[in-house]
């Protein structure tokens, strides 16, 4: 498996892991305000979940206006759904990236892409995987940090974990 499919993959797993821990905590926790960077919990799921799209749509060949206009509704599309409803459109989109990936003959050829302000960048779909990644990777953060400040544990989803789990799967 390509490294890029790979980086993807433990990207969903990790989401995947905070979303199923997020079901064992009591209830309130979900949408309780916090003093922090995002409001609530809802809300960081939410914004990991507009900025993969953001970015599938990209490596798509959309055009900013086109990306504006595909992700502008989520927060009100996505304003009452159900920790479960996270769950499955966490799943859902994260098959459609894979599949993308999976699909492309070479994930290191060079794309140009255009935004309004910051003008041309010229990057391959395995940085942008490598951005998705890291994105994730930071705001995951912030849920462990919000959840301990509502007195509960976080979830560990360091990238050796994953590597660990899938060696288990592997060898099983």
């Amino acid at each position: 498996m390509d490294q890029t499919v790979t980086l993807y993959a433990y990207h969903n797993w990790a989401n995947q892991r905070l979303l199923h821990h997020l079901k064992e905590l009591p209830e309130q926790v979900w949408k309780q305000e916090v003093q922090s960077i995002f409001p609530t919990i809802e809300a960081v799921i939410r914004h990991v979940y507009q900025v993969d799209h953001v970015w599938l749509y990209t490596m798509e060949g959309r055009t900013f206006e086109e990306v504006v206009e595909a992700v502008s509704g989520m927060n009100e599309e996505t304003k009452d759904w159900t920790l479960d409803e996270w769950i499955s459109r966490h799943t859902a989109l994260s098959r459609q990236i894979l599949s993308f990936l999976e699909q492309q003959r070479d994930l290191h050829a060079i794309s140009s892409y255009r935004h309004p302000h910051f003008g041309e960048l010229k990057v391959s779909f395995a940085e942008i995987v490598q951005h998705i990644v890291n994105h994730g990777t930071y705001h995951r953060g912030n849920l462990t940090v919000m959840l301990r400040q509502l007195g509960c544990s976080g979830v560990s989803t360091d990238y050796i974990f994953y590597l660990y789990e899938r060696n288990q799967t592997h060898t099983a």
